[in-house]
């Protein structure tokens, strides 16, 4: 049975390492889960996955009892919801900047009366219609966790942190960098991180970010409690590189 993604974040002692998921092939799912990632992040906003493969990278996840989230390309319910239905232990929602932005997406992920998500179990969080109490359950157990991106989202935090319904808050370093102009080494951008960083601590809310290389991994773990490690296709790309490189004697 796939763990979910509040369970993962509470059985582990140390920060939980993930990546993303672009290529559209579930044997990047495969090799990822040998590789030991302890969750995965299907990306729906940068690549140009669809829901069809979105549902089978998900089920191939699930299959090495491996919790995946959806980065979903917008705030619209009917995605949310499909991805959801496909057996996603939670989405990652881009460009939050309000609480009327967290409750919108809250709800789209509920079940009424807490929210406006339609209700199917004959799909797969619902064993497609074996488990029709587990999909009600699930409702309750799926992971929302608003990316935060803009000056805007950073100067709201604690206002989108008590939003009831909440995962974890998730910041989105690269999109925040160039929202706001600030390069992503000065003190002034470090501040805004360091507001995030109280607020989540403030509010008990697990915070997680993105980085590219396993040394800043190793530098952010101290202080997030969940870490995305470059993707599928950059790994690809760059190993392919040092191949080509170190065959070539360069």
């Amino acid at each position: 049975m796939t763990t979910s993604f509040h369970e993962l974040l509470a059985s582990l002692d140390r920060t939980a390492f993930g990546t993303w998921v672009k290529l559209p092939t579930v044997d990047s799912v495969e090799l990822l889960a040998h590789a030991g990632f302890d969750f995965l992040v299907v990306d729906m906003e940068h690549s140009p996955l669809d829901m069809l493969t979105v549902h089978q990278l998900l089920g191939a996840a699930r299959g090495y009892g491996l919790p995946a989230l959806v980065r979903v390309p917008d705030r619209t319910p009917s995605t949310i919801s499909r991805v959801l239905d496909s057996g996603a232990a939670g989405v990652l929602v881009p460009h939050v900047d309000t609480a009327a932005d967290a409750r919108t997406v809250v709800s789209a992920g509920r079940f009424p009366p807490h929210g406006t998500r339609g209700y199917g179990p004959t799909v797969r969080a619902g064993a497609w219609g074996a488990d029709v109490p587990g999909y009600r359950t699930s409702g309750e157990e799926i992971a929302v966790i608003p990316q935060l991106e803009s000056r805007e989202a950073i100067d709201a935090v604690r206002e989108i942190g008590v939003v009831d319904g909440l995962a974890a808050l998730f910041v989105g370093p690269a999109d925040l960098a160039v929202a706001t102009g600030l390069a992503a080494g000065s003190p002034a951008f470090a501040g805004l991180l360091d507001d995030v960083a109280s607020a989540a601590k403030e509010l008990e809310l697990p915070l997680g970010t993105a980085v590219g290389t396993a040394a800043a991994a190793r530098e952010l773990a101290t202080h997030h409690d969940f870490v995305m490690i470059s993707n599928d296709a950059s790994m690809l790309g760059q190993a392919a590189r040092a191949l080509v490189a170190d065959a070539r004697g360069r």
